[in-house]
């Protein structure tokens, strides 16, 4: 299972985890996307969540921006940047 937390200064907020884990690319001109990948890649987002609804809210999932670098990466930990913020991805 995937944990992704937003990194802001010195802490950390929880944005989602599951078993759900996707670095996913966009081909805008042709209106699709592709699952690439399990963990963040430069040039997609990274969607972390439930793969099967666990609750009546809005959402089971986060969806990032596309990852426009790694900023560290270990076997259990990417440290990435957004277009609009810097996380942490898990496993």
């Amino acid at each position: 299972m995937a944990t992704l937390l937003k990194v802001i200064g010195e802490n950390y907020e929880f944005k989602e985890g599951g078993a759900r884990s996707e670095a996913i690319k966009w081909d805008k001109e042709a209106g699709k996307t592709e699952v690439v990948g399990h963990r963040p890649m430069v040039g997609c987002s990274m969607l972390v969540g439930s793969v099967t609804a666990r609750s009546y809210s809005d959402q089971d999932w986060w969806l990032t921006t596309e990852v426009l670098e790694i900023l560290e990466e270990t076997e259990d930990k990417v440290r990435f940047r957004t277009l609009n913020s810097i996380y942490e991805w898990l496993k």
